[in-house]
């Protein structure tokens, strides 16, 4: 498709630096196209005030503001939840599970407009471009993807705010403070600026550097518990009060915020090749992961735990890498689904100077048996069949010595 066929764009649009002067970008390199932008609420709050007055001043004929909390919430971070998947070990792949609901989205609305393209602000060197483009292939494989980071000849942030001054863009950062961040219900990323050197430690008390909390250092001398309850591996209630997840997540937000929980410091492995260097603010999440671990050293048997935790990992490199609608990924949701059916209990967690602690934990499909497992004298355990088992189970080990002394 030629640019002079492009008559309408479909705008991924947070309202930051670059959707801001995509805008008037797209406008004056294809056509002067109509340009409708589209903003998915995943829990990013104030951030969207005054985006409508914003995008039609900028050139935008309308703009969407979708809320998909509570879909992003039961949909996407709970079956990442339930399979206790992470990249790296470290990231709770905050960025990386919003994109695929908010690419699905946009395609809907692409579709009911009848648009000839999709176009995101990601930047060429990042993981979203991959995030949202495999998901607009998933469900029209035949829209056409405008990518301007890739098309421009702007170069770095300081351009784009360059550019943005010159065509009258109203922008809410400046110069000194212009972190590159993503913010939704589950965290806060920062990058750029003094971060991009990894030697450099994080600045968490400097003012308005963390907005979802405080620095350990700064959070209270005495500690707050909480008690978290599960159904089949998810969190339905908190301290005793049912509520649905995104309220929960909220809750638990403020709670471990509060008490300096989530502060992440990570060099990962981006998709694309690079190293970057990112700081998260993760509160309910940490909060969350730990208490789900927690009830499944009680919940699940030893070899569904082992093989879970590979299974984990798998899950998490394919969340990062933006393979959300894959078979793979499907399949792999199917067999943690079955993992949780007994996943259920209660969590209690202390709260203390970013430590989340374990401070008791019980289900009714406990697998923990006090009278097998006590120290004391029992009647359900015979100690000298351990002689058997150890012989049989060391038995290639020997065999292996006594060919090696022949």
């Amino acid at each position: 498709m030629n640019k002079q066929d492009i008559k309408k764009v479909v705008l991924a649009y947070s309202g930051g630096l670059d959707t801001s002067i995509i805008i008037p970008w797209l406008k004056e390199n294809y056509n002067n196209c109509e340009v409708v932008a589209v903003c998915a609420d995943v829990g990013q709050g104030t951030e969207l005030d005054g985006l409508e007055e914003k995008a039609i001043k900028t050139g935008a004929s309308k703009l969407y503001i979708e809320d998909l909390k509570d879909e992003f919430v039961e949909e996407y971070i709970f079956p990442t939840l339930q399979a206790g998947a992470k990249y790296e070990q470290q990231y709770l792949l905050g960025t990386a599970f919003a994109r695929p609901v908010i690419a699905k989205r946009l395609v809907e609305i692409a579709k009911a407009e009848n648009a000839d393209a999709i176009c995101h602000g990601c930047t060429g060197k990042g993981n979203d471009q991959v995030r949202f483009e495999l998901a607009v292939m998933a469900y029209a494989p035949e829209m056409k993807i405008i990518a301007p980071w890739r098309e421009w000849d702007i170069k770095s942030r300081e351009e784009e705010i360059d550019y943005a001054e010159a065509h009258n863009v109203p922008l809410k950062i400046n110069r000194e403070t212009n972190y590159s961040k993503d913010k939704n219900l589950w965290h806060l990323s920062h990058e750029g600026l003094d971060l991009e050197d990894p030697a450099n430690e994080p600045l968490y008390n400097k003012p308005g550097f963390l907005e979802m909390g405080v620095s350990p250092e700064q959070a209270p001398d005495t500690p707050t518990y909480i008690t978290l309850t599960f159904e089949k591996g998810i969190p339905v209630a908190l301290n005793g009060e049912k509520m649905k997840g995104t309220n929960l997540i909220m809750a638990l937000n403020d709670l471990g915020g509060a008490n300096g929980i989530g502060l992440d410091d990570l060099v990962e492995n981006r998709l694309v090749g690079m190293k970057s260097r990112g700081v998260y603010e993760n509160p309910a999440g940490t909060i969350l992961y730990k208490a789900h671990q927690i009830l499944e050293t009680l919940c699940l048997d030893r070899d569904t735990m082992h093989y879970k935790e590979l299974v984990a990992a798998q899950f998490g490199e394919l969340v990062y890498f933006g393979k959300w609608y894959t078979p793979l990924r499907e399949a792999i949701s199917a067999f943690v689904s079955v993992t949780q059916e007994y996943v259920t209990g209660e969590v209690k967690l202390k709260l203390y100077k970013g430590n989340v602690i374990n401070a008791g934990v019980t289900s009714p499909y406990s697998l923990y048996d006090e009278e097998i497992a006590t120290f004391d004298e029992d009647e359900v355990y015979d100690q000298k069949d351990s002689a058997g088992f150890i012989r049989l189970f060391g038995l290639p080990l020997k065999v292996r010595a006594m060919s090696k002394q022949k």
